[in-house]
């Protein structure tokens, strides 16, 4: 299927009214429950392995005759042509004509794939391209850390420029160098800048500049303060103190800059942690740690691009979001971490899902007849035993819980993990079992779905495979939607309106304006 090649919308499928039909015959009133106790080996059927993750879908509200014909609905929208052409370099971002190609930021130099001789030249260029960056990248992460004057690394961006890096950097921890602190600034609040240049000192400071176009206004915001910072404390060294993740070069030389990693218009934002925007978890975990994250998730690549649907791992889930989002109309999914050091996941996965899918026309720019992205959300467990999980219980609305646990841990205090772990296994029973028996308050109604997501161990390999199954997911819940899932309009118009507001702030002209934003202005300038 070629770039221009209209893909058949889930909704124009065969397969779709079937999955009507049968959602109202039967699925709306599955009831897990029962399906184990009339299946012994129900756990076995809806679990699977993937590369350095092991996915329990058993405890979800989904039988073999509903997968099945979510299985033909895939394949009758023609997704492994469109993942195919995805891999094959070719344009499938329609909106911006752009490739869709992060996949090639974590091949190794050995990997071959691509199913034509035209793809091949092209990627195989572009992946030589992508390898030069990536050494010289890791070079200059490697002779950072060697470089014992410098303390402390503040990485400034936005967006997929500050939650991969700081996502990965925090989840990672355990392999971190020693003697480096790392922060990140991404909000133009001049309040986070502050507190974070109130730990630094000057001559110890490395600033990272993370920008594609090195125009991006709350990005360049803080980094004009911090040089002003900077400079006014005596620092003269811009060049060595400042390093810029850009394309944009002639802007970064004229900010000070000289060191500078780039990367590529096919490489989305929120996919951009693979990148030179993965500099500071490279700094972090040093290069050889790096290039086992890019393992893992090239690892889950392989398994997507090879596997058949039925045994595809994001597949599942990504067919499992439809029967969800469509079917039974549930609006959210709640994300539980069981581990403290993937506390920023729930936020790095919003973005992912909700940037990509959180669109209500399609590729071809069609207003779309059925709902599309959940809202995503969660905080790490226990924690959120501690506060939300009254209502995923006893809610009136179900939320299906996506758990994420590893087996063990680099560094626990004794008995720890165990306690975490039995948590994490009781919440998901608990969400399944329900209970009756205590009456009126006590009631659990039981029945409410969850998947458990389990590594052996949290690694840079098993933590690139998991986002990497989660870029994958995404992308077919998208490409069965009939979305483009790599662009993202919706965050440009109220970038354009905080321009003029901005001006308007300074000079109090409210004329044109609707009542309420002309009323709050007043009532800031007053």
């Amino acid at each position: 299927m070629s770039q221009g090649a209209q893909r058949l919308r889930c909704d124009q499928t065969p397969a779709w009214p079937a999955l009507r039909g049968y959602f109202e015959s039967s699925g709306h009133s599955f009831d897990m429950r029962q399906a184990f106790a009339d299946d012994s080996q129900r756990f076995e059927r809806f679990s699977q392995p993937a590369p350095h993750v092991f996915a329990d879908l058993s405890k979800n509200l989904i039988d073999a005759p509903a997968e099945s014909l979510l299985m033909e609905l895939a394949a009758q929208c023609g997704l492994e042509d469109h993942r195919n052409a995805m891999f094959a370099g070719e344009r499938i971002n329609n909106t911006e004509n752009r490739s869709v190609m992060h996949f090639l930021l974590r091949k190794p130099p050995s990997a071959q794939y691509v199913p034509s001789q035209v793809a091949i030249d092209k990627v195989a260029d572009l992946h030589a391209e992508v390898l030069s960056v990536q050494e010289a990248m890791l070079a200059y992460a490697e002779q950072m850390r060697a470089d014992d004057a410098i303390t402390d690394i503040v990485n400034i961006g936005i967006g997929g420029s500050d939650l991969g890096p700081q996502m990965a950097v925090l989840a990672l921890g355990e392999f971190a160098t020693t003697g480096k602190r790392f922060h990140f600034v991404s909000n133009v609040d001049g309040q986070e800048l502050a507190s974070v240049l109130a730990r630094c000192k000057p001559d110890s400071t490395l600033f990272l500049i993370a920008s594609k176009t090195f125009t991006t206004t709350e990005t360049m915001a803080n980094a004009h303060s911090a040089r002003r910072w900077f400079e006014a404390a005596g620092g003269t060294d811009v060049a060595r103190h400042f390093a810029a993740l850009t394309t944009n070069v002639a802007a970064a030389h004229a900010f000070g800059i000289s060191t500078t990693f780039g990367f590529w218009d096919w490489v989305g934002g929120r996919y951009s942690l693979w990148s030179a925007i993965g500099l500071p978890l490279a700094m972090a975990i040093g290069a050889s740690h790096f290039r086992a994250f890019l393992g893992g998730a090239h690892a889950m690549d392989e398994h997507f691009r090879l596997q058949p649907l039925a045994c595809n791992l994001p597949v599942r889930l990504g067919l499992l979001d439809i029967w969800y989002r469509n079917f039974h109309r549930f609006g959210s999914r709640s994300l539980a971490p069981y581990n403290s050091a993937l506390n920023r996941l729930p936020a790095y996965l919003q973005q992912l899902e909700m940037e990509s899918n959180g669109k209500r026309v399609d590729a071809h720019g069609d207003l779309l007849p059925f709902d599309t992205a959940p809202v995503l959300w969660g905080e790490p467990g226990t924690n959120g035993q501690h506060a939300y999980f009254q209502m995923l219980h006893q809610g009136s609305a179900v939320v299906p819980v996506e758990f994420v646990a590893a087996t063990t841990a680099a560094k626990s205090l004794p008995g720890h993990q165990q306690k975490l772990l039995a948590n994490a296994l009781a919440q998901a029973q608990a969400l399944m079992r329900g209970r009756a028996d205590a009456g009126g308050h006590k009631d659990f109604p039981g029945n409410r779905p969850s998947t458990f997501l389990l590594l052996d161990e949290l690694t840079p390999a098993s933590l690139g495979a998991l986002l990497a199954l989660q870029e994958h997911r995404v992308f077919v819940s998208g490409a069965l939607w009939g979305l483009n899932s790599f662009d993202q309009w919706g965050v440009e118009l109220g970038k354009v309106l905080a321009q003029d507001i901005e001006q308007r702030l300074a000079t109090g002209d409210v004329s044109g304006l609707d009542g309420s934003t002309a009323g709050l202005m007043k009532k800031i300038r007053a």
